[in-house]
């Protein structure tokens, strides 16, 4: 592992853990136990390296959606394998750090937002037409609307004034809103076949 991506990793973990503002550059270091400077070689600032971790998740995040895109699955399979995706990514993720990235680094919020509506919006589009061609998502829903409001609620689940930390979990909410889409856009063999996967899942 290279120095760089183990500065990102460390970095990431405890952004996981409290939020960006409240980890210095300290932190980072004592986390690494190495020196400051170690970390000033690479980037000249927390801002600059919160902008190279949010372009390298998302990299690898649009990789992993591509390789499920590109399998040879029904659109009901691939809406679940996305819906594993991204709970193994939201399960780890702390709402405060959703804040933090768009309070105090704009930058990153930008790359994050231009990832969102370029590439998130534009393969949901692509996998709800695709559905329609199989018959399993309804041919009378706007897949543009749709795709939109999708990725926008993402977002929205990690809005603690919508859902305060103390009683909502990150989680539960996504999950949640994941099943009200999924549900939403299925014609009844979509949703039959939705609930065959969903069963198979549940006593694995």
């Amino acid at each position: 592992m290279s120095q760089i991506d183990r500065i990102l990793d460390g970095s990431l973990a405890l952004f996981f853990q409290a939020g960006i503002k409240s980890v210095t550059m300290d932190d980072i270091a004592k986390h690494l136990a190495i020196s400051k400077k170690t970390i000033y070689q690479f980037f000249t600032d927390k801002n600059e390296l919160v902008v190279a971790l949010v372009t390298r998740k998302i990299e690898e995040d649009k990789c992993q959606m591509e390789e499920i895109m590109a399998e040879d699955l029904n659109v009901i399979e691939q809406l679940l394998k996305m819906e594993q995706c991204a709970e193994e990514i939201l399960s780890r993720a702390n709402p405060i750090l959703m804040h933090d990235m768009q309070k105090y680094h704009p930058g990153a919020w930008d790359v994050f937002q231009q990832f969102k509506s370029g590439i998130m919006i534009g393969m949901l589009e692509n996998l709800m037409n695709k559905g329609k061609e199989q018959g399993f998502i309804r041919p009378e829903i706007n897949v543009k609307v749709l795709a939109r409001m999708r990725v926008n609620q993402v977002e929205m689940g990690f809005n603690s004034n919508i859902f305060p930390i103390a009683e909502f979990s990150p989680w539960t909410v996504q999950s949640q809103l994941m099943d009200h889409f999924n549900y939403g856009i299925c014609t009844l063999e979509g949703y039959k076949l939705l609930e065959k996967y969903k069963n198979l899942v549940k006593h694995e």
